[in-house]
């Protein structure tokens, strides 16, 4: 009788990737094979060039094989986060195109969808990415289809959105192999109640983030977060939210202690600094994005809100990552 096959799971940790994220597709594998009494999952970390990696909490992670020895892999999931856009390196996308090609399923959390679209691997698969993230993918590879889902499973790519979304997909995963009774053993395991389909939200109903339930100034905020490039004049966003330009202005000034004015720029700075810390977009291109009719504008209103210049935040990157041999 031939003894069961235990996958072989791999982690490429990327400078400053998220620990949470790490662990939360971790831990699943670690409780399975408790729960089922043998091992059914095997996993070791690798790093680009195979040196200690920093997480961005600080704990610092060891790579337990060589960025070379790949011979049995199921699956490799590359962990990123906020460092993810200053990796530029042919040869780290090379060795996942590889991988690829070899049968090898390939995963990425958080922001680690970004390398494997600079890889080339999500021209023709559904993905995700943290909702944080999304405009900065969308902007650098608006071919792509990317989803607001928790999770994304394409055939032979697996994306996640990160953070507690990784143990979602996870026993989605482990629920496909095994079955769903061991998938929610293991959740109940790790005290998560429920086991989140993918198509739930990844971030906070508006009602919830803004303490109002106010459909119409909802629907405002709404249009608010979709029209960032495109931007709206108050009387077109109180036009689609049933609202005179009067009544909207009363609105915020009530429950959100704002004008309509304030709180859209708000909106547009926040994902200008989004953009600006996580795509390479330049300053000019994230202006534009965010609804600027001119640069000049654009840096006066950033500066004032986040004390530095959009030039001067850019240049608070950090330094790319070593190439893997």
């Amino acid at each position: 009788m031939t003894e069961p096959t235990i996958e072989q799971i791999g982690f490429l940790l990327v400078p400053q990737f998220s620990m949470l994220s790490f662990t939360s597709a971790l831990e699943p594998l670690r409780v399975a094979n408790r729960v089922a009494e043998r091992d059914l999952y095997n996993w070791n970390f690798y790093s680009i060039d195979d040196q200690p990696v920093e997480a961005s909490n600080g704990i610092v992670i060891a790579p337990t094989q060589t960025i070379k020895d790949v011979e049995g892999l199921g699956l490799m999931i590359v962990v990123a986060g906020i460092g993810a856009s200053e990796i530029s390196s042919p040869q780290l996308y090379a060795w996942l195109r590889r991988l690829y090609r070899s049968r090898v399923m390939i995963g990425a959390t958080s922001t680690g969808s970004l390398l494997l679209a600079r890889a080339g691997l999500l021209k023709k698969h559904r993905c995700t990415i943290h909702w944080e993230n999304r405009d900065s993918l969308e902007e650098e590879f608006p071919q792509l289809d990317v989803t607001g889902e928790l999770y994304e499973v394409d055939q032979n790519i697996m994306t996640c959105s990160g953070g507690l979304a990784g143990l979602d997909m996870m026993l989605h995963k482990i629920s496909l192999e095994y079955g769903e009774a061991l998938a929610m053993d293991i959740a109940e395991q790790l005290i998560h109640p429920k086991i989140r389909p993918a198509h739930e939200k990844q971030r906070m109903e508006l009602l919830l983030r803004h303490k109002t339930r106010h459909p119409r100034l909802l629907k405002a905020i709404q249009l608010m977060q979709t029209y960032t490039e495109n931007v709206l004049s108050c009387h077109e966003i109180g036009k689609q939210s049933g609202l005179s330009v009067r009544q909207l202005e009363r609105l915020f000034k009530h429950q959100l202690h704002t004008t309509p004015a304030a709180f859209y720029m708000q909106r547009r700075l926040e994902r200008s600094n989004h953009l600006l810390e996580q795509s390479t977009l330049t300053v000019t291109q994230v202006a534009t994005a965010c609804g600027f009719n001119s640069a000049s504008y654009f840096s006066k209103c950033y500066q004032k809100q986040y004390k530095l210049s959009p030039r001067e935040e850019r240049g608070k990157t950090l330094q790319p990552a070593s190439q893997p041999s």
